[in-house]
């Protein structure tokens, strides 16, 4: 019976995954507890990560559009200052706000936050900060943290990762990336706008993998003209500090004569790994697989009878709203009812100017499963980009040829973040492009421009 153990639910991990799924867990009327080792509520996502960089990117763009002269082609001249302390103020403000938020909806719903690391006693037994609590269920949803480079030092002052990376006390003269993902060019970009010199290294030979191979392309030539230098195939072999200055040592990927390259600020961006570790999963019957990943079914049930994973730590893309529907889903499915997630419709968004959003396949993969058809159209052909002066990028749809069913949309526009979520509602309902094409979009709005892509698949777009 439930009530041999503490709680019916206790999740560990209070990021985006687990927060929402102890919140959810208490609305379906079971006793929940979450366990949480930071001072604050929200994890990587709220703290250090999405909400924190969001506001710098923010702000960075304001500062750019006055500094680049595109204000002053708008009519409004203005010679900007930085007071980087005060922007630092603005970001520490929203993420103290939002995660005061979390705090508060735990003691709305009757969550209690249990403070400490947590690890397996065994199954359903966990100690928590030297005290052992019991759950008929628990919840692993301990997130990710940056994945280190091999031989390289992180002291978050001249070699930073993504956290150092958001609490630099002044722009960087010259500031290296290393890789060419979503954390390394959002960062990158926020100060290249700042004024530092940013140059991303990256061992693939484009950037953003997993991306469409066109908006790949289109991307790194958009950030290029920015003034973000890439040295593509390229790979680290060693950074060395000596004071303020770093040496980086460069070789192709494929091999080749060694250069070095000096930069005051080296950010590591070159991906995320599940927070397994410290868990004592043996303890529970559990282990990870090669990626350091938490195997579990459709219902997000692992092999231990009552443990139960969700977000970073389990297979599929490192995003907070993949945990967010998750955490909805976990509890709902622990409360006996139907939570569901559609893994093949998440999307994905890189929060640059323009930003870059994705959901579904990339052509490449779309190939391999059959014949399609493809649209574009460029944001250049688009009223509302034109007459906001926002004419880079490019909304791509990709549909079966015989079912014209849409598998992939792919776009770069400045509101991309939020154009991306009408495909991504539609193609959930199996929509096709026909059904896009012929679906009335207001006027003018940068979404006229996915109509537009949809009329290319079916032949051809009106606008160009």
């Amino acid at each position: 019976m439930a009530d041999q153990y503490d709680y019916d639910v206790l999740v560990i991990g209070a990021g985006p995954g687990g927060y929402v799924a102890a919140i959810r867990a208490a609305q379906l009327g079971l006793r929940t507890a979450c366990a949480e080792s930071r001072e604050t509520l929200g994890g990587t996502c709220l703290n250090v990560g999405c909400i924190p960089s969001k506001a710098m990117l923010h702000a960075s763009e304001l500062f750019d559009h006055a500094a680049n002269g595109t204000m002053a082609k708008l009519g409004i001249k203005v010679q900007p200052k930085l007071d980087l302390e005060t922007m630092h103020g603005q970001r520490r403000d929203a993420v103290k706000q939002l995660t005061g938020g979390i705090e508060f909806l735990f003691k709305k719903n009757k969550v209690t936050w249990l403070k400490g690391r947590a690890a397996f006693k065994d199954a359903h037994s966990v100690e928590v900060a030297g005290q052992t609590v019991t759950a008929k269920n628990v919840v692993i949803a301990t997130g990710s943290s940056v994945t280190p480079l091999p031989g390289v030092t992180i002291d978050q002052k001249v070699v930073v990762d993504s956290t150092g990376a958001l609490e630099l006390a002044k722009v960087p003269e010259h500031l290296v990336v290393i890789g060419g993902g979503v954390i390394g060019l959002e960062l990158g970009s926020v100060w290249r706008r700042l004024g530092a010199k940013v140059t991303c290294v990256e061992f693939l030979d484009q950037i953003l993998p997993g991306f469409d191979g066109d908006i790949r392309k289109e991307a790194n030539k958009i950030f290029k003209k920015q003034g973000i230098e890439f040295k593509l195939s390229t790979k680290v072999t060693n950074v060395a500090v000596d004071g303020d200055t770093a040496t980086l040592t460069l070789e192709p990927a494929n091999g080749g004569e060694a250069t070095t390259l000096q930069a005051d600020c080296v950010l590591v961006s070159i991906g995320r790994r599940p927070n397994t570790d410290a868990l004592n999963l043996e303890a529970a019957g559990l282990s990870v697989n090669q990626r350091g990943q938490i195997e579990i079914d459709h219902d997000f049930r692992t092999k231990a009878d009552g443990v139960w994973a969700i977000g970073d730590v389990v297979p599929g893309p490192m995003l907070a709203h993949k945990a967010e529907d998750e955490g909805i889903a976990v509890a709902e499915n622990i409360a006996g009812q139907h939570g569901i997630v559609n893994h093949d419709i998440i999307p994905s968004v890189v929060y640059t100017w323009p930003e870059v959003a994705g959901v579904g396949l990339t052509e490449e993969a779309a190939k391999e499963r059959g014949e399609i058809k493809v649209g574009k159209f460029p944001m250049v052909g688009n009223s509302r980009a034109k007459t906001n002066h926002e004419p880079d990028g490019l909304v791509k749809i990709i549909s079966d040829a015989k079912t014209d069913r849409v598998l992939g949309t792919w776009i770069i526009a400045v509101p991309a973040g939020t154009m991306i979520a009408q495909v991504a509602q539609a193609m959930e309902f199996g929509a096709t492009s026909e059904d896009i094409a012929y679906t009335c979009h207001a006027h003018p709005t940068h979404s006229e421009a996915i109509k537009e892509a949809a009329m290319a698949v079916r032949g051809k777009p009106i606008h160009i």
